[in-house]
């Protein structure tokens, strides 16, 4: 029987792929059994067990690179759980007994692939972004199988090393409905433009700061936008709105406006023209599977700088328009977007490069890049 443990956290963009190689594992192998490895309090425990999933807890954290004393500290209990890692990563693999074990991404995959790879079991990882971050350069020289996202993340593996490009696999909730509909479902006007912004579930404030400007801009120009802006669930962020109406933005009973913490991602970017977004490997496979034209300002505090990488794939693609963090300015976006919105067909080249870079058969590359494990595993 094929037994699968998947390790990977930290954030969802490592843990929502590894839930969905499983799911694919499984639909090809419906007596399969699943185990997943992560951190006690990372959001992979809440998604996976909310799942129904097994679950085995690793604590594991990262190194904080810039000195201060919280980070020494940081770094002091990090080395702790190093200490511990690698026994508690054998442990687990002694307990489930997988013949299969598939990394995702974050500090948690590190000392649970190298354990299983030690053990000769058969060992693979996905990389979701463009730069590789350390966790993965190091197991790729270790692994059976290095599934790749783009093929531009392959120049920053050294050695030879067996991989496959796959793509990422994106939600099903993103193909449920088209933009028409999407639009009329929100109140929108079909043949007008619609901007969906966001930093991200938990928001940001550099995106939030220059896009209460935009929409400052937006109300006061007249131009027929419409505008959907996530401000995230941080709670430093609960004023937003209060300081928009202080501002003079009239949000409260605004047609043309959607200003919440968190709104529905599936529905708001199938209605949308133009996305203004960070650049988390996640977003941007979504942008490229719905075909969506984008502002893209990838942050800089992130290991390896890996969203500007991911960025400047769709901007080198002529899919989107990369805007570092340190260039930012509210005139800068101002100017970018309403050039956009006057220029349809510019919006129409950005959608279609965007969608051309879309890998729409990802769910067949991941199973095949791993049939020839999961083969002789089964003998």
């Amino acid at each position: 029987m094929l037994r699968v443990l998947l390790a990977g956290g930290g954030t969802s963009g490592h843990i929502n792929p590894a839930v969905a190689i499983w799911e694919i594992i499984k639909k090809n192998n419906p007596d399969a059994e699943v185990c997943f490895a992560g951190t006690p309090t990372g959001i992979e425990a809440t998604i996976v067990r909310g799942l129904g999933y097994r679950f085995e807890e690793i604590d594991v954290h990262g190194f904080q690179r810039s000195i201060s004393w919280t980070n020494i500290k940081r770094n002091v209990q990090a080395a702790k759980c190093l200490m511990f890692a690698g026994s508690r990563a054998k442990k687990i693999i002694n307990d489930f007994r997988p013949n299969l074990v598939i990394g995702t991404g974050g500090y948690v995959s590190g000392p649970i692939v190298r354990a299983a790879a030690k053990m000769k079991i058969k060992t693979a990882i996905h990389e979701q972004n463009a730069y590789p971050g350390v966790t993965t350069r190091i197991l790729s020289k270790k692994v059976d199988k290095v599934m790749l996202t783009v093929i531009e993340a392959k120049e920053y593996l050294e050695g030879e090393i067996d991989y496959a490009v796959t793509g990422l696999p994106v939600r099903a909730a993103f193909s449920a409905k088209d933009k028409a509909e999407a639009k009329r479902e929100l109140g929108f006007a079909e043949d007008e433009i619609c901007i969906l912004s966001t930093g991200g579930s938990l928001g940001a404030q550099v995106l939030n700061e220059n896009v209460a400007e935009l929409l400052k801009w937006e109300q006061k120009s007249g131009a027929k936008i419409n505008h959907i802006h996530s401000y995230g669930t941080y709670k430093g962020y609960s004023d937003f709105v209060e300081k928009l109406e202080a501002d003079g933005v009239t949000v409260e009973g605004n047609p043309r406006f959607i200003i919440k913490d968190y709104v529905n991602m599936p529905l708001c970017m199938a209605a949308a023209d133009l996305v203004i977004s960070r650049c988390g490997a996640n977003s941007l496979t979504e942008l490229e599977a719905l075909g969506r034209a984008s502002v893209l300002i990838p942050s800089p505090n992130v290991a390896g700088n890996h969203q500007y990488h991911n960025g400047m794939v769709l901007h080198n693609a002529g899919a989107g328009i990369v805007i570092e963090e340190k260039n930012l300015t509210p005139e800068l976006l101002i100017s970018t977007v309403s050039g956009l919105c006057e220029d349809r067909k510019e919006l129409e080249r950005l959608s279609e490069n965007a969608h051309r870079l879309y890998i729409p058969d990802t769910d067949e590359r991941i199973y095949n890049a791993l049939y020839q494990l999961i083969k002789e595993i089964q003998g």
